[in-house]
């Protein structure tokens, strides 16, 4: 067995919004379409080639924002018990046609995708934290890899100031 440890400095954003939690959740499922991996794993098997998995997913899948929600987890459903009174929403989200385009490149970048946003009450609106993906995934000089995670990057960027503002 060889363990390798590599240290890296990942990139945290808080996006303060004065639109409600509501609005902002409601704004982020309408630019986001809806999966579950093992949907995208049934597509996968059923489809003869990249190209028609592609379309499959893109027609099936994909929103406006060329993303969809894999899982929402409600931590308010348990911070309750623990005196925090807030909503936080974690979402994961992702396309695995722009993971592939990172992962031919390097596969550990899969370690990284799909992506997440903790979506919180603040009270006088909601905040939006992420990580900007390209600092998790780029950890070793790869060209390919760092366009591809920076595409992702804008792409993620675009969507969480377009909900949030």
């Amino acid at each position: 067995m060889k363990q390798i440890t590599q240290n890296f400095h990942g990139v945290r954003i808080r996006i303060e919004s004065a639109r409600p939690f509501d609005e902002v959740l409601r704004r982020l499922r309408a630019a986001t379409g809806k999966s579950a991996v093992p949907q995208i794993n049934e597509v996968a098997a059923a489809s003869a080639t990249a190209a028609e998995f592609e379309a499959e997913v893109n027609r099936r899948f994909v929103g406006p924002s060329g993303f969809m929600i894999f899982a929402e987890i409600d931590h308010a459903g348990w911070i309750g018990k623990y005196g925090i009174e807030r909503r936080v929403l974690r979402v994961i989200l992702g396309n695995p046609l722009l993971a592939i385009t990172m992962m031919r490149e390097d596969i550990s970048a899969g370690l990284f995708a799909p992506v997440e946003i903790l979506l919180v009450d603040s009270g006088a609106g909601s905040m939006l934290y992420y990580v900007r993906p390209s600092t998790l995934m780029v950890v070793e000089p790869n060209a390919k890899l760092a366009q591809a995670a920076l595409e992702l990057d804008r792409k993620l960027d675009l969507l969480v100031t377009g909900v949030a503002g």
